[in-house]
């Protein structure tokens, strides 16, 4: 979907900063969200990891540039919970009140009442054989679709209504726009796109630069010679 979450390649958040010798968790809690997460997962509270990003994707666009890699975890899954029938928000709220919590904090989740379960995977990876050979080939040069996505997506926005070439195939993957939504698995083939700075950014761009993207062959058409 189109939201915060989506900051590859837009201007004013800075360079990306790696940190030497960084630790798996800096707090006890991050440990914390992540034995949750897969304790959820095992119990089918959370089927797959499309449902998991898209449920990141939907928190507070604030809480999702604050709270911090885990704590954006936390709000997802508080939103799938509800989202599932497995605690209401008053409960939540209610706990985390009796906890000592803030009561004017931010809430990162924003569950959807119309959201639901959905079904288990057929398989525990993501990879899928297709009778098909896909409709494009390697050094073939492809356009990405331009139009922005209402549900969960793997064409970032940097990328979209832009002409690049294919320059590597990995044959069918589940699509994440429907597996995240419970629509059925939906294999399609998986290109590596290369695009140059220049297509992406104009004039601005690095000299020389070129950035690959993984990308579904719903997302492209062929380009116009």
């Amino acid at each position: 979907m189109d939201g915060i979450h989506d900051l590859g390649g837009k201007q004013g958040f800075g360079r990306v900063e790696r940190e030497e010798n960084e630790p798996v968790f800096h707090d006890r809690w991050e440990a914390s969200m992540y034995t949750i997460s897969m304790a959820l997962r095992r119990a089918a509270k959370v089927q797959n990891t499309d449902q998991f990003r898209h449920a990141i994707e939907r928190i507070d666009p604030v809480a999702y540039l604050t709270h911090g890699y885990y704590g954006r975890w936390l709000g997802g899954m508080e939103a799938l919970l509800v989202e599932g029938g497995e605690i209401s928000t008053e409960e939540l709220t209610e706990r985390a009140l009796s906890l000592g919590a803030d009561p004017a904090a931010l809430i990162a989740a924003r569950p959807d009442p119309t959201f639901g379960t959905i079904a288990p995977e057929s398989s525990p990876d993501a990879q899928r054989t297709l009778p098909d050979p896909g409709r494009f080939t390697v050094g073939q040069s492809v356009t990405t679709h331009g139009t922005p996505s209402g549900g969960h997506t793997r064409l970032p926005a940097y990328a979209r209504g832009h002409r690049g070439t294919i320059v590597a195939m990995h044959g069918g993957w589940l699509l994440p726009d429907a597996n995240a939504h419970g629509l059925g698995e939906r294999p399609e083939h998986l290109y590596t796109v290369e695009f140059s700075g220049e297509e992406l950014w104009g004039s601005a761009a690095e000299a020389g630069l070129k950035i690959c993207v993984d990308l579904f062959e719903s997302y492209l058409e062929a380009a116009n010679e």
